[in-house]
């Protein structure tokens, strides 16, 4: 006879396998903060050194852009790979950002030993 309030051994053991392999498969995510740096596209970035960003670069950055090829914002000290609302339809709202120093605030994570960031707004920065 089962008593009311009482929860089966196997039904939560169950629940506990899920939850371990949910947070192993799912990136670890921080609170939203702000990171400022170069929006770059991340190929021509870490493939030319100083000549895949800045404004000499802005051209192949921006058809990079259009493309839809993965976008990042360089910092001083890190890469920052673009995720989100801003990736969409190949980066059309990260066009008016290409090359350009800016703010931006989103939910940072790290995956495969890559920091994203999941851009919630963005604004040249001053």
């Amino acid at each position: 006879m089962r008593h009311i309030g009482t929860f089966p051994r196997h039904r939560l053991a169950s629940i506990a396998a899920a939850v371990f392999t949910a947070a192993l498969v799912l990136p670890t995510f921080a609170a939203v903060t702000s990171v400022k740096g170069e929006v770059v596209d991340l190929e021509c970035s870490l493939g030319k050194g100083a000549a895949g960003k800045g404004v000499a670069h802005a051209a192949c950055a921006m058809s990079c852009a259009r493309e839809g090829n993965q976008m990042a914002i360089l910092t001083a000290d890190d890469v920052y790979l673009i995720d989100g609302d801003y990736t969409a339809n190949k980066n059309a709202k990260l066009l008016d950002f290409v090359a350009k120093v800016v703010d931006a605030k989103g939910a940072i994570s790290e995956q495969d030993g890559k920091k994203h960031i999941n851009v919630a707004a963005m604004m040249v920065a001053k």
